[in-house]
């Protein structure tokens, strides 16, 4: 029997520190391991004691590529426990932000961190000497969604400006029309990136998903709407742990996320196509049938054109929103504590998929208990079956671009392990 053994030390475009052990016997797979070895930031536990008003901008530092995902998650929960609903053109401020926010960041997956996959570039500073004009795009598209969050977020990375109740200062029509004239340039861009995505190569590869994304009947989801999945599920938020449960495994520092009737699931922008794609705009739908990926795509090496067909969602939106905007008569909505112990749940869709908060609140409005579940923990399970399932399939590859591939299944799913440093580590042992 040979055994080889494949070690990648750094694995850079991903978000965090982690490691990828695969091992074959008679070149069948016969373990698969996500590492995540980065140590425990303990947010859930800095936020006990804190007041409700402070968790925004606390929750905010978890991520500086999706700040706008975890203040939106936390001020959704707040409300809840503290039984205020936003609505009118603050609710549409919040979706706005939450635009900004899915361009940025699907820009800089789509061609900083994904698009040198499918070219055979080690990143995209290489890649940019080949195709200048396409990173240019590339960059100028995520810059235009960090104008939305810096002026309706007060500033480009971790904002300041969103509070429970709504936000501390609201932006005039004024202020809100260069951003009009930038996002009519951006969405002619996102769906030059639909086009040129669908053009990349894909492996052959799909597999039986359970998609669960939040769903809305009247809108693509960003901050409300049910949980719902393509095998049945369909649940109020408040109801997430009741279905959904975190394990601990040994070799990750990270909890895995898994259904309670069912072992793992995939959130992200494939499950929010999968299960929403009816409510995406019209523009937008016609982008994805002639990118060849109709209503249904179970390839997560596509997901790279799914997350295009969002980004054009999200700019098409944003401009609907600002066209229509009128400025409230106040920023906020009023919000006081209640006096006595109250739960209160929240979920929005990240970039990388669904983000569930959970607060208990003391009767002065202090924490006494925070749970945070991020995107990433619900798909670790869902990568290491994808390698499970993909390895075999390869395994005639040379070493090389075996190993290469399956850096790009965990690529797929644009994992943010820790939300702040860029490197994995892989290993293969055959």
């Amino acid at each position: 029997m040979k055994t080889k053994t494949i070690k990648v030390d750094y694995l850079a475009r991903v978000e965090g520190e982690g490691g990828l052990y695969i091992k074959l016997k008679d070149n069948a797979v016969t373990e698969v391991k996500l590492k995540i070895f980065e140590p425990p930031r303990f947010f859930e536990a800095f936020l006990r004691g804190r007041n409700f008003s402070e968790a925004p901008d606390l929750t905010a530092r978890i991520c500086g590529i999706c700040p706008i995902a975890y203040q939106m998650s936390a001020v959704h929960a707040l409300e809840d426990a503290l039984g205020v609903k936003v609505e009118g053109q603050l609710r549409a401020l919040r979706r706005l932000i939450y635009c900004g926010e899915w361009i940025e960041s699907h820009a800089l997956h789509i061609y900083m961190l994904h698009a040198p996959d499918f070219l055979g570039y080690e990143d995209a500073i290489r890649m940019a000497k080949d195709y200048p004009a396409v990173v240019q795009r590339g960059l100028q598209l995520k810059k235009s969604g960090n104008e939305i969050v810096t002026l309706v977020g007060g500033r480009e990375v971790h904002p300041i400006n969103v509070r429970v109740g709504g936000f501390y200062k609201v932006p005039t029509k004024t202020e809100l029309a260069p951003l009009a004239e930038r996002l009519q340039w951006a969405r002619d861009a996102a769906l030059e990136t639909v086009r040129w995505t669908a053009k990349l190569n894909f492996p052959d590869f799909e597999r039986d998903y359970e998609f669960v994304a939040l769903h809305h009947p009247e809108e693509y989801p960003f901050n409300e709407g049910r949980l719902i999945s393509n095998r049945g599920l369909d649940i109020a938020v408040q109801e997430f742990e009741q279905h959904f449960v975190e394990e601990h495994v040994p070799y990750s520092n990270a909890l895995h996320s898994v259904r309670k009737e069912g072992g793992a699931y995939f959130v992200g922008p494939l499950a929010r196509y999968n299960l929403n794609f009816d409510q995406l705009s019209p523009l937008a739908r016609q982008a994805a049938q002639e990118a060849g990926i109709g209503k249904v795509c179970r390839n997560p090496f596509q997901s790279i054109i799914v997350r295009s067909v969002e980004t054009l969602y999200a700019c098409e939106e944003a401009l609907r929103i600002i066209a229509t905007y009128e400025m409230p008569d106040a920023p906020f909505v009023k919000v006081e504590p209640r006096a006595e112990v109250v739960n209160g749940y929240g979920c929005t869709e990240a970039p990388r998929g669904i983000l569930y908060h959970r607060y208990r609140l003391d009767g002065n409005g202090f924490i006494l208990d925070a749970k945070i579940v991020p995107p990433t923990s619900q798909n670790q399970k869902t990568i290491e079956n994808d390698l499970w399932q993909f390895v075999p399939k390869h395994i005639r590859l040379s070493q090389e671009k075996l190993t290469w591939q399956c850096e790009q299944a965990v690529r797929n799913y644009d994992p943010c392990i820790s939300c702040a440093t860029h490197f994995l580590k892989l290993e293969i042992e055959r």
